[in-house]
């Protein structure tokens, strides 16, 4: 039997999306030959990962997952809404979470080179997913939160099974207080991330270049004014721009809040419960946010139902 080296089924499973040990296995079977090994792989119907990895893949599902003082949230996406209903692509994103919980990282790389239940990779889980499943799937990106104590809120919207949905969102109160006493501030601002998507905590979580720009535009709005003018205009507009993209600033959706920001409902908050209350961080991620899409082409649709082409 050939000598089967790491190299070579690294570069067979980029050519392929077949799984390690099918491409290990593979190269055995054929003496150690790339391209024999290719056809083995494609006559046992285990490369077709590869002939779909080009495809976009937008829908899918936003996984969330606590465990004590942990969170995170991730986004597995496949060609069409309908696989997010499929119990198999479920399942493997409830584990793919669970696996970026029990190792700590949210690195995509990494994640695909841990462990998977069942001894494979989650690289390799993913691959025959798409086998099996025969779509296109992949894991776009992962995020966590976590608190030394305290309590880590969590929402979902769009929900199709506990924790899989749209939107995930992930908020984390630092706090020696109660558990159960920060629970339901926890869940209100979780509510307050998904509908307001706020762009960070608070005006030095911002990133600088979003500023500048906002600046600029300012500037630009008002050219021609006097310079201690304008600067005065900028520095007002900013403060406004701060309070519609900053979490802490950001006037409370809730009725419970009314008036209030949410920095404003933390302060609040920690005069029920009994302790200061930091909110630490949160995280929000939403199906498929800035992946392009093709728009359809409707004539060429309908006249491929109809035979035309």
């Amino acid at each position: 039997m050939a000598n089967v080296t790491a190299a070579m089924v690294k570069d067979l499973r980029e050519k392929t999306g077949a799984g390690m040990m099918d491409c290990k296995y593979a190269l055995g079977e054929t003496g150690g030959e790339i391209e024999a090994a290719i056809d083995w792989l494609r006559k046992k119907g285990l490369s077709k990962a590869a002939k779909k990895s080009g495809r976009i893949a937008a829908e899918g599902l936003v996984a969330v997952l606590i465990r004590g003082f942990d969170g995170v949230v991730v986004e597995l996406n496949s060609e069409t809404d309908f696989v997010a209903r499929n119990a198999e692509f479920q399942a493997l994103a409830r584990n793919i979470a669970r696996v970026a919980v029990e190792t700590g990282t949210t690195d995509v790389e990494a994640l695909k080179a841990a462990a998977y239940p069942g001894g494979e990779t989650l690289g390799d889980a993913i691959a025959n997913a798409i086998s099996m499943i025969g779509e296109n799937i992949t894991l776009r990106r992962a995020a966590a939160v976590h608190v030394g104590q305290g309590f880590i809120g969590q929402y979902v919207h769009n929900a199709v099974s506990n924790g899989l949905g749209k939107i995930g969102v992930l908020v984390a109160l630092e706090s020696k207080g109660d558990p159960q006493a920060l629970a339901p501030l926890g869940r209100l601002i979780a509510l307050h991330v998904a509908a307001a998507n706020p762009l960070a905590l608070d005006s030095a979580g911002l990133d600088p270049a979003a500023v500048a720009r906002e600046s600029a535009v300012l500037a630009g709005k008002n050219a021609g004014k006097p310079a201690h003018v304008l600067e005065k205009i900028v520095e007002s507009g900013l403060k406004t721009y701060f309070k519609e993209v900053c979490l802490l600033d950001q006037p409370s959706i809730h009725a419970e809040h009314a008036g209030k920001t949410i920095g404003q409902a933390i302060k609040e908050a920690e005069k029920i419960v009994g302790t200061p209350i930091s909110l630490k961080s949160f995280v929000r991620y939403a199906l498929g946010e800035g992946i392009e899409r093709p728009d359809p082409d409707f004539a060429a649709e309908v006249a491929a139902a109809r035979g035309d082409i």
